[in-house]
């Protein structure tokens, strides 16, 4: 059995898995190892940092596989400049996260790149639909890193009943495995976006330190907060907040984050050098309730050879007994 989706047909994949476009963790080496194994690596373009990105798409291109960029909108809008770099290479797609996308996807079009949106409200599907998008990423609550409010289950098809108008929809948030693939496409998803999964892999940029507290704590262990935002002097536009996993210093200030922000400049420094010294007692391990499914870190062909198979069997043996 082969999972053939609107997704996997519009981007020329063969399994209808992508890589969320994590800041410092999805770089050229992890786009290529997912775009290799089957799906679509997307690189994650993060703040804007020009040279990181240029040597990653160097990367990319050294590799000879099919991959997208993406972009958090809001901050590409400073150095718009980033979009025609990222365009001259070609990229499959570009994604747009987290603001407006509509002073960016016809320039996308006219490179011969499909748009996709990510998306955390019916308003900002309706907003990412009206300026042309071609695929829709609907993003839960339970995902790492900054997001919206709304839970999965519920979002995924009320976006499909209001807003896509036969657009592929993108699951995204808490998603680790085939069982979650395989309910994201019962949900009338055509795929899914993972993130924390494939940050707990060998190919992952970033700490060996940060992937192993992946995998050894739940869920419950994980909380929405502006707390790592303020202590690294980054605060996010209303009303994105960050998912990571709790640590000592998050449980310092949460509920004290005016306060937190008055010592910011005091803060910040001794934040920046815990996350260079790989403390994650101080710093933020950025990672969603998807932790609570995963145990070890594997090579990305591990990953998707476990969540497509275990989702194949789902899906034939829910077939068979329905027959």
């Amino acid at each position: 059995m082969t999972l053939r989706t609107p997704l996997t047909e519009r981007l020329g994949i063969e399994h209808p898995v992508l890589l969320a476009p994590m800041d410092l963790v999805s770089d050229g080496r992890l786009a290529a190892a997912v775009s290799a194994a089957g799906g679509l690596g997307l690189l994650g373009a993060g703040y804007g940092e020009e040279a990181w990105l240029a040597r990653e798409l160097d990367v990319l291109a050294h590799s000879r596989q099919r991959y997208g960029v993406g972009f958090i909108t809001w901050s590409l809008a400073t150095q718009p400049r980033l979009l025609d770099l990222v365009l001259e290479r070609q990229p499959v797609a570009v994604m747009l996260s987290f603001g407006d996308p509509a002073p960016w996807v016809d320039r996308i079009h006219d490179a011969g790149a499909l748009a996709i949106c990510q998306v955390q409200s019916l308003a900002s599907a309706r907003q990412a639909v009206a300026a042309g998008a071609d695929i829709l990423v609907a993003q839960g609550t339970e995902g790492g890193g900054h997001g919206g409010m709304r839970g999965l289950v519920t979002f995924v098809p009320e976006i499909i009943d209001a807003v896509a108008d036969g657009r592929p929809v993108v699951a995204a948030g808490g998603i680790a495995d085939g069982r979650g693939l395989a309910a994201a496409l019962m949900l009338g998803a055509a795929g899914v976006l993972l993130g924390t999964r494939f940050y707990a892999t060998e190919e992952a940029a970033g700490s060996r330190v940060a992937k192993q507290r992946i995998c050894d704590v739940g869920g419950d262990d994980t909380a929405r907060s502006i707390v790592f935002d303020i202590s690294r002097r980054r605060v996010w536009p209303h009303p994105y907040m960050g998912r990571c996993v709790r640590n000592a210093h998050a449980q310092r200030w949460i509920g004290r984050e005016v306060e937190l922000l008055q010592r910011a400049e005091e803060i910040a420094p001794a934040y920046a050098r815990a996350r260079a010294e790989e403390d994650f007692d101080v710093a933020a391990v950025i990672a969603g309730e998807a932790s609570g499914l995963i145990d070890e870190v594997t090579p990305v062909a591990t990953v998707m050879q476990r969540v497509t198979g275990q989702a194949e069997t789902i899906l034939r043996d829910g077939a068979r007994l329905l027959a």
